[in-house]
């Protein structure tokens, strides 16, 4: 459990939508204090409000005004003991690349390998380490048990590491369908399979997003990558860690019970919060009947909460009974964005189970999960 005191943190990528998010959330932190930003070298020197196009609905927080951004380099850090990271993917580091390999590609930036080797404790809401086998891909709502290969990622790494890792968050749409599918599961055993409908809000594109001629009055029906990262990523967070004949940990990507997930991917023109239409098989027969299924939702509780992690919601998901809820603009706020809304659970003529699912894409679909999992790590002693 967190012992009180005071743990120095920094922000890379301060000044873009996500590292936006970050300063917000941990401007007043009971665990952590903001102690560096870092940014690109055209911002770096100034002081944050003269270096970000601000974008936020609250003013920005008067603790980080006046403080310099720096450089994303590990010796503007030295004080912080964790990085959260909210740099885009070209920068953060090499997509998909083993940590043996990492170094090959110093020339592509890989500023959080960087960290990592330096020994700072690395969140990362960047997409490029999401496949490395050694570094945990966690919803803090659905699986924190995924925290246990930091000890194999340290000790893999060349040379070994006493306090440097890795851990990233999921996907943003990946996000809100794997928290009711994980309360499922833990109810009624297996999910054979899943279908999933996103309509994805413009936020989750960045600043600026968008021109406003393609998506205004208009519904985009490809996002690039999307449709692969749910379906790959929804088996790496519901799936297990086995041990191989090596004696070395691996995730099992589901693979005691084949999960097939097949996500359509459309961008709307909502601003935050991604609505997404799912179906689902259980492998148990008979099925859960909708109100069984409405019950395990709401019983469903996180370690997050039961832990007392300060981000952590009460109802990690809250279940509508209205018709036409949940909506973004009437429920993404609510509890700070921090935990999932679930309506319309009703029984699925092809599958078993359909119902819809509201996740705030720029707080527990973003900023929020890597803080809470932040949180997670110091509440475990990894930290």
């Amino acid at each position: 459990m967190h012992d009180g005191r005071k743990i120095k943190v920094g922000v890379l990528g301060a000044t873009g939508t996500v590292g936006q998010r970050f300063v917000v959330l941990l401007a007043d932190h009971p665990f952590f204090v903001l102690h560096a930003l870092g940014a690109s070298q055209r911002s770096a020197g100034k002081t944050y409000a003269l270096a970000v196009t601000w974008k936020q609905t609250r003013p920005i927080p008067a603790v980080v005004r006046d403080v310099a951004v720096h450089e994303c380099s590990p010796e503007f850090f030295s004080d912080c003991e964790v990085v959260f990271s909210g740099l885009d993917a070209d920068v953060a580091g090499p997509i998909g690349v083993f940590p043996c390999l990492a170094p090959l590609f110093a020339a592509n930036a890989p500023l959080e390998e960087r960290f990592r080797s330096a020994d700072f404790a690395v969140f990362s809401n960047a997409k490029n380490h999401r496949r490395d086998p050694n570094v945990p891909l966690i919803v803090p709502l659905v699986n924190p048990r995924h925290l246990s290969m930091v000890h194999q990622q340290r000790a893999l790494h060349s040379p070994p590491l006493q306090k440097g890792f890795i851990v990233t968050n999921a996907n943003c749409s990946t996000t809100g369908v794997v928290v009711p599918l994980a309360a499922l599961e833990k109810a009624f055993g297996p999910i054979e399979s899943c279908m999933v409908t996103t309509m994805q809000a413009i936020s989750g594109a960045g600043y600026p997003g968008l021109p406003s001629m393609d998506i205004i009055d208009n519904v985009v029906p490809y996002i690039s990558g999307e449709e692969e990262k749910m379906e790959w990523e929804t088996l790496k967070i519901l799936g297990g860690i086995t041990e191989g004949d090596d004696g070395r940990k691996e995730f099992d990507m589901h693979a005691k019970q084949p999960l097939r997930v097949s996500a359509s991917c459309n961008r709307v023109p909502v601003i935050e919060g991604h609505t997404e239409c799912v179906s689902v098989r259980f492998a148990r027969r008979p099925p859960p009947s909708p109100q069984q299924v409405r019950e395990a939702l709401l019983g469903f509780t996180s370690d997050a909460w039961t832990l007392s992690c300060p981000s952590a919601p009460r109802h990690t998901i809250f279940v509508h009974e209205e018709a036409d809820r949940p909506q973004p603009r009437l429920d993404r706020d609510y509890q700070a964005g921090a935990g999932v809304s679930v309506g319309r659970v009703r029984q699925c003529r092809v599958l078993d189970i359909k119902f819809v699912v509201l996740a705030n894409n720029v707080a527990i679909g973003a900023a929020t999960s890597s803080v809470l999992n932040a949180e997670l790590a110091v509440c475990k002693g990894l930290i």
